[in-house]
């Protein structure tokens, strides 16, 4: 082969690899997973090393159907949406939660992290306005809190089953019927409210505050009518949050809790045992309700629906737990319909008796079978 068929040779090769090149970058993007996960109406984006693009839809994992992804292809996707703070931070800490938007597809909430050596993510698809109550298909009860002027209201529930959401829509619904201060802490900011009839701050941990329980101290002398914590995660942010609700403040937050009973507990649990009894006695006064909720998939296979329990704070709610009779919670539950009280397995039945959820689905998450077969057949 002469000098010039080298030459040509060569060439060839270089456009090739240009050309697989080109292909290679635009089929990596993270933009068109983005823009595909809000044409499916996904709720979550998993990106691992060895799995292809995999989407939550409807609650269920869906891959893509392209190929498994490589640990370039993941860092290739997700270090061009770190600023270079973010990247030193997910550096340092080996994780990261942060929210950012592409103005031409939406707004996303994101945890990059490592497994195995290589990094991964989670992408929550953040919708572009903020929910209601009504289209969130809650419970008319929840609607009342919001009339309130003073006191704690807490989400609980497991990760993924709509505390966020339940949480802003309860804030947009005294942003909008009511004129009053309202400052929330957040990690990150998910949801942005646009002032209203109220006047809305949101404080973002991070970039605003160093932590919730210093920003919920300081947040107290910033006039606020209505405090939204997005998450209690230790002692210091709940007795903060205690004492805001105990002085003239509505406070909203969540807790990582299955039932009204198991809230009640794991919050005691979190002081130390000397502190127990103040913190019950705190409790006791200063509650309004504990709203647990699950997202469960409906019969259709489109969308999802949330069944609720709610405990509301009635005078004997409020001796129960004074007293330390934790475990009647539920009976207490069970009894107080007339005051907008629910428990999981009365709402499943609902579900199940206007044909939102299938039975299976309602016995796989339910907590007390027995009591869903008696509601069931009532």
């Amino acid at each position: 082969m002469g000098d010039s068929e080298n030459e040509l040779s060569k060439l060839v090769d270089q456009l090739n690899r240009s050309a697989t090149n080109a292909k290679f970058s635009e089929k990596k993007s993270l933009d068109p997973i983005l823009a595909a996960a809000f044409q499916r109406n996904a709720s979550d984006i998993i990106l691992v090393t060895g799995s292809p693009v995999t989407l939550r839809v409807n609650g269920a994992l869906t891959p893509n159907g392209e190929p498994p992804l490589s640990a370039e292809d993941i860092r290739g996707m997700l270090l061009p949406a770190l600023t270079p703070e973010r990247l030193t931070e997910l550096q340092e800490r080996k994780s990261l939660d942060f929210c950012f938007v592409r103005p031409s597809i939406g707004r996303f909430r994101a945890n990059f992290h490592y497994q195995r050596g290589t990094l991964a993510a989670a992408i929550r698809v953040l919708p572009e306005q903020v929910p209601s109550l009504e289209s969130l298909h809650l419970p008319p009860a929840l609607a009342m809190l919001t009339e309130r002027r003073q006191g704690l209201v807490l989400l609980t529930g497991p990760t993924g089953c709509g505390k966020t959401s339940t949480l802003a829509a309860l804030v947009d619904r005294v942003n909008t019927r009511r004129r009053d201060h309202i400052i929330t802490v957040e990690d990150p900011i998910e949801y942005q409210h646009n002032n209203r009839n109220s006047l809305v701050e949101q404080i973002e941990l991070g970039r605003d505050t160093p932590d919730f329980a210093q920003a919920v101290r300081a947040v107290l002398r910033q006039d606020p009518d209505v405090i939204m914590v997005g998450e209690m995660r230790d002692s210091e942010t709940m007795a903060a949050a205690l004492t805001a609700a105990e002085t003239g403040h509505l406070v909203l937050s969540s807790l990582h809790t299955n039932d009204a009973a198991q809230t009640v507990s794991r919050i005691l649990d979190t002081f130390p045992t000397g502190y127990q009894s103040q913190i019950r006695q705190q409790l006791s006064l200063a509650l309004l309700a504990v709203i647990s909720q699950q997202l469960l998939p409906a019969v259709s296979g489109a969308g999802r629906y949330p069944a609720v329990e709610i405990l509301v704070a009635t005078s004997a709610t409020r001796n129960l737990i004074r007293r330390g009779d934790d475990h009647q919670l539920r009976a207490n539950i069970e009894t107080g319909r007339a005051d907008g009280m629910l428990t999981m397995e009365q709402s499943l039945a609902e579900l199940v008796r206007t044909g939102r959820i299938s039975r299976e689905t309602a016995h796989a998450h339910c907590y007390h079978p027995e009591d869903l077969r008696r509601h069931l057949t009532a």
